[in-house]
């Protein structure tokens, strides 16, 4: 009779084989997930240069174009249409030359009313002082008058006076004479004071009417000299340039048609990587060549406005101007930033535009590893290494962008 044998429970052997599963499975994923991600990468295809001391010199290298030294805008005063022009772009010109005309109906109109209306207040006042000069003279016609009437009953009384004293003549008529002295006498002393207040008055409103004329010849002018601003004149003379402006078109008052380059010396004008913006400062010197000469320049002014990543600088010669200079010729300028240093530095390249200063890779034998660094000033061949590197040390400067999530790189012939 066969025995039956008792089937054991495998179970827990189960599930500890399952454990050790999970738990290799887990250490591999964080063995991956902590493993330097590498890359293989032909010497061939990268750029390597050494890390080493050099004389160091902080400057900057741009184009600048021959300009002159002042120029003067030519501004519409009265906005209007342009009905002529008078000369062309690049025309040499003097001050008070004819530019253009510009024409304005409803501005020339409100101009002749106003005309009109201060003509008409100039006339006014100019008969009310008329009105005041007769009145004086009038006044005047009466003092004589009076003065003849008095003296005459002077006359009058002096030689009744004789007759009386020889009693020729009658008390009562010699009275009537005295009478008529006395009452020429009060009559002329009220007419001469009188007199006296009228020209008092009219002094004070003679003097107030000459200065209201005198302001209203001063509008009239004004007014007479703002219709001239229709013909646009050359405020100075020398070249006109960046004249634009076309039979027609309307243009606005204030507008800035054109320039007149004033050919009293010239200056270079750049535009400049907005990156050097807070590096160049006024004073700042530098070099250009011209006629295989090397000719001092500084900085002179700094426009700040960026545009399209650039700002504007204006560039004047330290010495005397050199011979020949012509407008619109163009010049490589080197700009000092600073004086020659001897600094840790990296050859200029490409693996900057991705790694912003802030690593590279360090090659050590068939290997490159990722090394964080600090990068300070850069001048067209040179980085300047502030911290991460040493003298001797071999870097990759070729681009970076297959390079962006890669730790190390593994270098193959």
């Amino acid at each position: 009779m066969d025995t039956i044998v008792a089937r054991k429970n495998r179970k827990k052997q189960y599930i500890a084989i399952a454990s050790l599963g999970i738990l290799a499975f887990v250490g591999m994923m964080i063995y991956l997930a902590n493993k330097p991600s590498s890359l293989k990468v032909k010497r061939s295809e990268i750029l390597i240069k050494e890390v080493k001391k050099e004389a160091f010199e902080d400057f900057v290298i741009f184009q600048a174009q021959v300009e002159p030294l002042n120029a003067v805008l030519v501004n519409v005063v009265e906005g209007g249409s342009v009905q002529e022009l008078y000369v062309e772009n690049g025309a040499m010109v003097t001050q008070g030359t004819p530019i253009a005309r510009i024409y304005n109906p409803n501005t020339e109109f409100n101009y002749l009313a106003q005309e009109t209306g201060i003509i008409e207040q100039i006339n006014q006042l100019n008969v009310a002082k008329l009105n005041i000069r007769n009145q004086e003279l009038e006044l005047s016609k009466e003092l004589v008058l009076i003065e003849h009437d008095h003296n005459a009953a002077k006359m009058e009384s002096d030689l009744n006076t004789k007759l009386y004293t020889k009693k020729i003549l009658a008390k009562n008529e010699y009275e009537v004479g005295e009478e008529k002295l006395r009452y020429q006498n009060e009559r002329k002393n009220i007419i001469q004071k009188s007199i006296e207040r009228e020209k008092e008055t009219n002094a004070v409103q003679i003097k107030q009417i000459n200065q209201a004329l005198g302001i209203m010849e001063k509008s009239l002018e004004t007014l007479r000299n703002n219709k001239k601003n229709f013909l646009v004149m050359a405020p100075v003379s020398g070249r006109l340039s960046s004249f634009e402006a076309n039979l027609g078109e309307n243009i606005l008052a204030g507008t800035s048609i054109g320039k007149i380059d004033v050919m009293k010396g010239y200056k270079l004008a750049a535009m400049v990587d907005e990156f050097y913006l807070d590096k160049v400062s006024t004073g700042h010197k530098g070099t250009i060549e011209f006629k295989g000469k090397p000719i001092e320049i500084q900085v002179i002014k700094i426009l700040p406005e960026v545009k399209s990543g650039q700002f504007k600088v204006e560039l004047g010669f330290v010495d005397k101007q050199p011979e020949g200079l012509q407008e619109g010729l163009s010049f490589g300028v080197k700009l000092i930033l600073s004086g020659m240093e001897e600094k840790l530095v990296i050859p200029k390249g490409s693996f900057n535009s991705v790694a912003q200063g802030k690593y590279i890779f360090v090659v050590q034998g068939d290997e490159a590893s990722k090394k964080a660094i600090q990068l300070g000033r850069e001048n067209p061949y040179y980085y300047e290494v502030s911290e991460g590197l040493k003298a001797g040390d071999q870097v990759i400067v070729s681009k970076y962008d297959d390079y962006k999530n890669v730790e190390k790189l593994l270098l193959s012939k």
